[in-house]
C-alpha cells in the first residue's frame, strides 16, 4: 500500500511538472510575419571608467516564423560607427578593450541565427555592455515583426 501511494505521488508531480512545462513554453511562442525587421537599443551611458557608452542597431530577417539572418552594429553616442578606429582617443589598454568589445560584438548576430532565440545567446567576455544593447535591439525588431 505504502509502495503504491509512493508511486502515485511520484506519477502526480511528474505530470505537474510536465504541465507546467508545457504552459512556459506555449507562452514564449510568438508567431512573427515574415520579413526584414530593424531594432535599437536606447543609449547607454558609459561607466565610471568610460566604457560602454554608446547604442546598438540590429537587422534580422524572419522566414517561417524563424530568424534566418541578423547583423548587429554598434554606435557612439553621437551616431558614429565604432569600427576599426573605435577607441583610438583611448590609452593603448582601453584602445585594446574598445576593440575587442567591438569584434566581439560582431558575432551576436550568428550566435542569434543558430540558437533561434535572444534568449539562448550568451554574452561574450569584454562585450558585455554591447550585449545588453543587442539584446535591446533584437526585441525591438522582433515586436515590429509580431503577428
Amino acid at each position: 500500500m505504502k509502495k503504491r501511494i509512493i508511486i502515485i505521488c511520484a506519477a502526480l508531480i511528474s505530470a505537474v511538472m510536465l504541465s507546467l512545462a508545457g504552459c512556459s513554453q506555449q507562452e514564449k511562442q510568438t508567431d512573427y510575419k515574415d520579413g526584414v525587421y530593424t531594432g535599437k537599443s536606447s543609449v547607454h551611458q558609459s561607466d565610471e571608467d568610460g566604457n560602454g557608452s554608446g547604442y546598438g542597431e540590429t537587422e534580422i530577417e524572419i522566414k517561417n516564423n524563424k530568424i534566418v539572418s541578423c547583423t548587429f552594429t554598434t554606435y557612439e553616442p553621437d551616431g558614429t560607427l565604432k569600427d576599426e578606429s573605435y577607441g583610438s582617443e583611448f590609452s593603448k589598454e582601453n584602445r585594446l578593450k574598445a576593440q575587442k568589445a567591438v569584434q566581439a560584438s560582431t558575432k551576436y548576430g550568428s550566435m542569434l541565427v543558430s540558437k533561434g532565440s535572444v534568449d539562448e545567446v550568451d554574452a561574450i567576455s569584454g562585450a558585455t555592455i554591447s550585449y545588453e544593447e543587442f539584446k535591446e535591439a533584437v526585441e525591438d525588431a522582433l515586436k515590429k515583426a509580431e503577428k
